[in-house]
C-alpha cells in the first residue's frame, strides 16, 4: 500500500459518524442523550402487533428485491391519499432499507464522476458520502439562521453544466426548516430550466407543527417527470430500528435506482414490510397523535433551553431544535459538545459537521427532542447548570 490508509481516496474525511460518535460518549459518561434522533418510546402496538403475526406466518425469507406487493400498493395509496399523485405500484415504487439506503441508491445510479449534486448546508451526512461514493462532486448553498433561508441568486450560481441532481431535504434536518412555497416554486423552475433531476428527502414530511405544511416538489407543474421522493417508516411511525424506507417517482428513474439499490441490501426486513403496510392503513388520526405529542415536546425543550440561557431557533418541523452556543459562553461547537456531558451530563451533536463551510455553523449544536417529557425536563435542569 502506498498510504497509511487503505481507505480510497474519495471517502477521506468519512470517518466514523457524528452520530455514533456522541452515542458513544453518552454511553461512556451516562448522559442523557439529545444527540441522536431515535424516540425513547415505540409506536404504535398495532404496527409491532403486525410484525410479530408476520414472524409468527412465515414471512422471513427474501422478500421481493422492490419490496413486497402489499407495502408497494400502501406507499401508492399513501401519496394518492395525503397529495393526490397518482403511482403504479409496481414501476413507480421501490422499498429500500431506510431512506439513506434509498438516498445512496439513488445518488450512485443518477450522479457519478464529473457530475455535480447541489444540495443546502447545513445537510444531513449521508449525504456527502454517498455523493462521493458515486464519485460526483458536491456543491452546497447555505442556509442562513435563524430563518434559515437561503440566496437565490447563490442556488442559481451553484448549477453548472456539470449539475445533474438537485437534492433537497424538506421538512429540513438538522435545522427544522419547512421549505415554502415560494422556495420550491424557485428550486422547481431552476431544474426545468436547467433540465435537472430533484432527489428529495421528506423522511419527515407528517412531522410540521403551527400553520407549516409539507408540499412535496413533485406536486409543483413540471416536477413530477423529474421528482425521486424518498420517505420512511421510522420517523412517521417511531419505528427507526426498523429501516423501511421508500422511493417513488417515474418508473425511468425508479428503475435506475432499483438497479443501485439490488447490489446494497437486495432485500429488506420482510416482517418489517408487511407490518408498515399495515401502519400506512391505519390512518391519518395516528400520525396526527405522534406529530402533536412533538409539537408539545418542540414547545417543552424550546422553553428549557432558553430558560438555560441558549439562543433557540425555534424548528417549524421535525425531532430537532438548534441553539446558538455564543449565549452561554461557548465559541466552538464540536468542542462544546464533547465537554458538555462532563460538564452538564448531556450529549447534543454539533451542526459544524453537516457544514462545507465549516465557520458558518461553528457556533450552533443540534438537540434531538423526541424524548420523554421527563428526559427533556431533566436535560434542560442540567443545561440550566452552565450559566
Amino acid at each position: 500500500m502506498t498510504s497509511d490508509s487503505p481507505l480510497v481516496e474519495r471517502l477521506h474525511g468519512f470517518g466514523t459518524t457524528i452520530f455514533a460518535e456522541m452515542t458513544a460518549l453518552a454511553v461512556e459518561t451516562g448522559a442523557i442523550n439529545l444527540g441522536q434522533g431515535f424516540p425513547d418510546s415505540d409506536g404504535p402496538s398495532e404496527i409491532a402487533d403486525a410484525a410479530v403475526a408476520a414472524i409468527r406466518a412465515g414471512h422471513n425469507q427474501y422478500p421481493p428485491g422492490a419490496g413486497i406487493p402489499e407495502l408497494r400498493e400502501a406507499i401508492a395509496a399513501h401519496q394518492k391519499d395525503c397529495y393526490g399523485i397518482d403511482l403504479d405500484p409496481d414501476n413507480e415504487v421501490l422499498v429500500t432499507t431506510g431512506a439513506t439506503e434509498g438516498i445512496a441508491a439513488t445518488l450512485l445510479a443518477l450522479a457519478g464522476p464529473g457530475d455535480e449534486v447541489v444540495t443546502f448546508e447545513p445537510y444531513y451526512d449521508s449525504y456527502a458520502a454517498c455523493i462521493a461514493m458515486g464519485g460526483a462532486r458536491r456543491k452546497v448553498v447555505t442556509l442562513e439562521p435563524p430563518g434559515y433561508h437561503f440566496a437565490e441568486d447563490a442556488l442559481r450560481d451553484a448549477v453548472t453544466s456539470a449539475t445533474k441532481v438537485v437534492l433537497l431535504n424538506s421538512p429540513h434536518n438538522p435545522t427544522g426548516k419547512v421549505f415554502s412555497r415560494g422556495e420550491l416554486d424557485f428550486i422547481a423552475r431552476l431544474c426545468i430550466e436547467h433540465d435537472l433531476i430533484a432527489v428529495t428527502d421528506e423522511v419527515y414530511e407528517h412531522l410540521t407543527f403551527d400553520d407549516h405544511t409539507h408540499v412535496p416538489l413533485s406536486t409543483l407543474p413540471g416536477m413530477a417527470e423529474r421528482t425521486l421522493t424518498i420517505s420512511s417508516a421510522g420517523k412517521t411511525y417511531s419505528y427507526t430500528g426498523w429501516k423501511v424506507g421508500w422511493v417513488t417517482g417515474p418508473a425511468a428513474l425508479v428503475g435506475a435506482t432499483r438497479v443501485a439499490k439490488q447490489f446494497l441490501t437486495y432485500a429488506t426486513g420482510a416482517p418489517f414490510q408487511h407490518a408498515i403496510a399495515v401502519g400506512l392503513g391505519l390512518g391519518p388520526s395516528v400520525v396526527e397523535q405522534l406529530r402533536a405529542s412533538l409539537e408539545r415536546k418542540r414547545d417543552r425543550i424550546c422553553a428549557g433551553l432558553t430558560s438555560a440561557g441558549f439562543e433557540v431557533f425555534v424548528p417549524a418541523g421535525t425531532y430537532f431544535v438548534t441553539a446558538d452556543i455564543r449565549s452561554v459562553g461557548g465559541v466552538d461547537g464540536y468542542q462544546f459538545c464533547r465537554e458538555l456531558p462532563h460538564r452538564a451530563g448531556v450529549v447534543a451533536v454539533p451542526s459544524q459537521v453537516f457544514y462545507d463551510d465549516q465557520k458558518a455553523g461553528r457556533h450552533l449544536i443540534r438537540f434531538a427532542f423526541c424524548k420523554e417529557d421527563s428526559v427533556l425536563d431533566e436535560a434542560c435542569d442540567r443545561l440550566a447548570g452552565l450559566t
